[in-house]
């Protein structure tokens, strides 16, 4: 069954997450060194509500509105907390098996290292995810020459694998006083913290992205915004712009077949430096090639980034609908989608997206940018869940060695 995007009109909340974790850690800090067994049953269940709980956070988030942070941090977290749920479902078995060999300070030193636990056991997928990056990297450069930005695979695969094996060669082996053991268990502490946070986000990101770019909005679409992206040096559209009008065009098409219904084209993009003529301006010319009447294209001409896309484009519709009640989607390519409709949502508009393909050796770089700049934004969010994150390892790091 097929979640809709936008049937909900309140966001759900996750205070009940926060609220157990805290009482979890409480009672795992009381019971540690009291009741073995019943500390290795507490973890197992407190893993399997939260995945319960975070998945049912996630099925209500995209019902009300997928293009969020919260889609990101639900889908990596439900990944994480699923692992850790069958590796205590281990532990708990072998404490029951061998209540001799195992105590309640082992199980919480295994929650307490469980960053650890998951680079290791998902280093093989990282390890694929990186050389797959590097594969459309050297193709990319071969394609479209040696620049920074067809780099940023190469980079990343680089810090994914690079990060897993300085933590496992620095984690080897510890020894010393139990302050010292307990300064090294900080540490390793706190860095596979780090990796576990972004881990978390890119794996949110990689499932946002490919839940928006396959989605297809209800062909009841208003108006169709195209979000410009470069022009020839002739002032055509270049072929990845081309492609985002073409998607329109498909929908559009298809949307008459179905309901009969025609909607209202808006071309987004103003004219760059080395530009002859509006990016805006160039796609309606390329719409009216296409057989679209000039009565169904407005053109924006002044926006320089994606958010201006949305918010001058908004003013737009506004002007053409002044009751301001016109269902809107927007035409971007595939990679694009989910970080355009965030930007859509924080300008008050309810788009939905439509994805149009790229070449394969493309997309991975340029989903490695998008990712990028998804870190660079809602840094007080960021700080609060990763500050959390850091504060919760830690603490079960010191009762380990208090």
């Amino acid at each position: 069954m097929k979640i809709r995007f936008d049937t909900l009109d309140k966001k759900p909340k996750v205070w009940n997450i926060a609220i157990l974790s805290a009482v979890t850690a409480v009672l795992l800090a009381y019971l540690s060194g009291r009741n073995d067994k019943i500390v290795a049953a507490v973890v197992p269940v407190y893993l399997l509500i939260t995945v319960v709980l975070l998945l049912r956070a996630l099925v209500l988030q995209i019902r009300y509105n997928p293009y969020s942070y919260n889609t990101v941090y639900y889908t990596g977290f439900a990944i994480y907390c699923t692992l850790l749920f069958f590796v205590h479902l281990f532990i708990l078995y072998q404490t029951l098996k061998y209540p001799l060999e195992y105590d309640g300070r082992q199980v919480v030193n295994y929650l307490s290292t469980s960053g650890t636990t998951y680079m290791l056991l998902s280093f093989p997928f990282l390890f694929v995810f990186s050389a797959a990056l590097c594969v459309s990297n050297i193709v990319l450069i071969r394609k479209e020459g040696l620049r920074f930005t067809n780099l940023l695979g190469v980079i990343l695969a680089f810090l994914l694998v690079g990060g897993v094996v300085l933590l496992y060669k620095y984690d080897f082996y510890a020894s010393g006083s139990l302050e010292e053991i307990r300064r090294h268990a900080l540490i390793v502490s706190f860095f596979s913290t780090v990796y576990l946070y972004y881990e978390c986000m890119l794996l949110g990101t990689i499932f946002a992205d490919a839940l928006t770019a396959r989605y297809e909005p209800d062909h009841d679409r208003d108006y169709m915004i195209v979000l410009g992206c470069g022009l020839r040096k002739d002032g055509t559209p270049t072929p990845l712009l081309k492609g985002r009008i073409d998607r329109a065009i498909e929908f559009d098409r298809k949307q008459q077949e179905l309901t009969g219904k025609k909607l209202t084209y808006v071309t987004s993009g103003g004219r760059g430096e080395d530009e002859l003529i509006s990016e805006g301006a160039a796609m309606k010319r390329y719409l009216l090639e296409q057989g679209i009447p000039e009565e169904r294209v407005i053109s924006e001409e002044n926006s320089k980034n994606t958010f201006e896309n949305m918010k001058f484009s908004k003013e737009k519709i506004l002007e053409d609908d002044t009751e301001g009640k016109g269902k809107i989607a927007f035409s971007t390519t595939n990679y694009h989608v989910f970080r355009s409709g965030l930007f859509a949502r924080r300008n008050k508009m309810r788009a939905q997206g439509v994805g149009a393909p790229t070449k394969w050796y493309f997309w991975p770089n340029a989903a490695v940018r998008e990712f990028v700049g998804l870190l660079t934004e809602h840094r007080l969010k960021q700080a609060l869940i990763f500050g959390g994150m850091v504060a919760l390892y830690i603490i079960l790091t010191l009762i380990v060695y208090r």
